[in-house]
């Protein structure tokens, strides 16, 4: 059977003998917003657990819009090309906006990738900024949280009369779903706090998780910090396959998210009743699939379908190849799992990117990792095998596969990476 993958910007083609297919995993359609800008709108005057905006934002006020980086499929332009009029009604002009980009530790997003993120007359009129987790000068401590983060974030946000996050609604490996708090934390965090939120003590825990919200920590922990930044306004979105609008959720900080979060479940969530031999997996296509970096979600999110001691397949671009000098260092470097699980949890020690070989150590205890991207098959780099697998075709993998498990090895596919949470029944 002929099965699409998403994959970059196109489709990667693969087949699989009927015979062992187990599972398809999809999200299930949903309906785009016929009007988006108007529902928009909408949600502004009757948002979820919270006055209409215009009774909350004085004139003259000095207001923060956060916004997603690149590697989120965020229809920012759209959100800004509602809310930033929206304001001027109030009396809020352009010289009193600043709009602050929640890189958290990525790179910063400027020239004409940025004015393929908020449009050229946004980026033209506007005061935009991109977080930069590394300078300490531009952040400011208010305080430390019930575990003793001290929280670090973005002076522009903190100095704001007025404070809006916008983002996208959809399933995390860590924090259950993205949106809401994650604008703040780690949106606009400095990278000292990283060491306490990305640590081991919050990320072993099981219920840092996709799709959990109840008893996750890292969504505790940065709940906490959001409310300590303050949040006056948030405008979310959930997106389907085809990356259209589907949702808007408006409003109040925590009840808004988790009524974005309740509707992403239900098209995101796929219950199954048996593991797999071998699942093949995605990084998502763009733009999440740009680095390894980020196609771990697709590996770490695949874990509950296949079986202990199979496979993961995963295919995934990386345009931009493995991602951080601090993750291509460990990536690469690190060739003993044990011993890197030894290393991290020792208090002492701390590397930027180390959650994320973190994660990827989870899915691989349960099964063997086999990618193929085209722009790692020439790449400089050199991963160690016993982390993963650089395969010159998906049809290498699938036939190894086979010869690993047998001709009768059930097989499921999940061709959209990490946006879909298989859930194994019990």
């Amino acid at each position: 059977m002929k099965i699409n993958l998403d994959y970059g910007n196109k489709k990667l083609g693969i087949d699989v003998p009927e015979k062992n297919l187990k599972y398809i995993l999809e999200t299930k359609p949903v309906k785009p917003l016929i009007n988006p800008k108007e529902k928009i709108a909408d949600s502004l005057y009757n948002p979820i657990g919270s006055p209409p905006l215009k009774d909350l934002v004085n004139p003259g006020q000095n207001v923060c819009i956060v916004i997603s980086d690149v590697t989120r499929a965020v229809p920012t332009k759209l959100i800004l090309e509602v809310l930033l009029p929206e304001l001027a009604e109030y009396g809020i002009g352009s010289d009193n906006i600043s709009i602050l980009i929640a890189t958290g530790l990525h790179r910063p997003n400027e020239g004409k990738e940025l004015e393929g993120l908020v449009g050229k007359e946004i980026k033209e009129n506007y005061r935009i900024i991109n977080h930069n987790a590394r300078d300490r000068n531009s952040c400011k401590e208010i305080g430390k949280t019930k575990k003793g983060t001290p929280v670090v974030l973005d002076k522009e946000y903190l100095d704001a009369d007025f404070k809006i996050l916008t983002g996208l609604i959809e399933p995390h490996f860590m924090a259950g779903f993205s949106g809401g708090r994650k604008s703040i934390c780690p949106g606009i965090s400095y990278m000292d706090m990283f060491k306490y939120f990305h640590g081991p003590p919050i990320l072993e825990s099981p219920n840092a998780a996709t799709g959990v919200l109840k008893d996750n920590p890292f969504h505790e922990e940065a709940t906490e910090i959001a409310k300590m930044a303050g949040v006056d306004f948030i405008v979310n979105v959930t997106i389907n396959k085809d990356k259209q609008t589907t949702g808007i959720f408006s409003g109040d900080l925590e009840k808004a998210h988790y009524q974005g979060a309740k509707f992403c479940l239900q098209s995101s969530q796929y219950n199954i009743e048996e593991e797999a031999d071998i699942v093949i997996t995605t990084g998502g296509g763009m733009p999440l699939d740009t680095t390894l970096y980020q196609a771990v979600k697709g590996m770490v999110g695949c874990m509950p379908a296949v079986k202990k001691g199979g496979m993961i397949i995963i295919a995934s671009e990386c345009s931009e190849e493995i991602g951080s000098e601090e993750f291509t260092k460990i990536l690469t470097s690190e060739d003993s799992l044990d011993k890197f699980m030894d290393k991290i949890c020792n208090t002492d020690y701390f590397e930027i990117d180390q959650w994320e070989l973190e994660e990827l150590v989870k899915a691989r205890k349960k099964a063997e990792i086999y990618l193929f991207s085209d722009c790692l098959l020439d790449c400089n780099y050199v991963i160690p095998t016993d982390t993963l697998k650089i395969v010159k075709s998906m049809q290498e993998a699938i036939n190894i596969g086979f010869e690993k498990y047998g001709n009768d090895a059930k097989v499921t596919v999940i061709p959209e990476g990490p946006y879909v949470i298989p859930v194994l029944k019990k």
